[in-house]
């Protein structure tokens, strides 16, 4: 019984219906925002968000009946029924923000598409590279942030008038959004204050900033690779199951040809 579950959860029919069924929920998610929709198909919608939910829950189930302690060892079942079980917490007694998380439940296409999974995986590769680019971010937007409060505290009080709102304003140059409009009338009292924004601009945008895509694609580089050498290692196995069975057929060969008389 346990090896027919096994074989229907893992098919791939089941894995596109339940990629079917993510897509309606969340579709139905979606127009619920809707008021007007609400109103004239709400209970419609209550049911088909129901209905997704119970599917959830059968599929959990019937994994941990397949795997079980093997269905905890998996990070992406554990994502699964974290995701699941949001949906089970109270929506009333002042936790009704808690039946917007439901829409979470979206985020299962993650687990479900071996596309998206390898992408995920790559970026979590990524965490610790990507965690040094940020503390050096933030060394060099803390510098930056000191030195024009400094310099132009007085001049543009509204951006520069302390620490903090240094840190945003730049946060806002490294964007790219309006950073003109911060520069520009600064420059009218400090005219070398074009020379502070583009080292800064250059620094932080052009430098920095890409090193994030550089070691994100890195780490999808190694997960390809990483992803050829197992491919290419299932071939091989199967290549020698198929070499060891030619070989047993073979050996039954010569013993049938060897017992039968002449």
């Amino acid at each position: 019984m346990r090896e027919r579950v096994r074989l229907v959860i893992e098919s791939r029919r089941f894995q596109q219906a339940i990629i079917g069924v993510i897509l309606i929920n969340a579709a139905t998610l979606g127009i619920e925002t809707s008021p007007s929709a609400v109103a004239r198909y709400g209970d419609l919608l209550h049911i088909v968000d129901h209905c997704a939910l119970y599917v959830f829950v059968v599929e959990l189930l019937a994994k941990a009946y397949v795997y079980r302690l093997r269905f905890l060892l998996d990070p992406w079942n554990v994502f699964d029924t974290l995701i699941i079980a949001i949906s089970f917490l109270p929506t009333a007694s002042g936790l009704s923000v808690l039946r917007a998380l439901r829409v979470l439940r979206t985020l299962r296409l993650i687990s479900v598409v071996p596309s998206l999974r390898r992408v995920v995986s790559a970026l979590l590769n990524a965490v610790p590279g990507m965690a040094s680019i940020v503390l050096l971010l933030g060394l060099v937007l803390y510098v930056a942030a000191v030195m024009g409060t400094k310099l132009y505290g007085t001049a543009s009080p509204e951006y520069f008038g302390d620490l903090s709102k240094s840190l945003f304003s730049l946060f806002q140059v490294m964007t790219g959004d309006a950073w003109s409009d911060i520069a520009r009338p600064l420059m009218d009292t400090h005219s070398s204050a074009w020379l502070y924004f583009v080292v800064f601009v250059l620094i932080c945008t052009f430098v920095v900033l890409n090193l994030f895509i550089a070691v994100v694609v890195s780490a999808m580089e190694e997960e390809s690779r990483e992803e050829s050498r197992k491919g290419h290692h299932d071939e091989q196995d199967v290549l020698s199951e198929v070499a060891a069975l030619r070989q047993e057929i073979q050996s039954l060969r010569e013993l049938l040809v060897e017992r039968v008389p002449s």
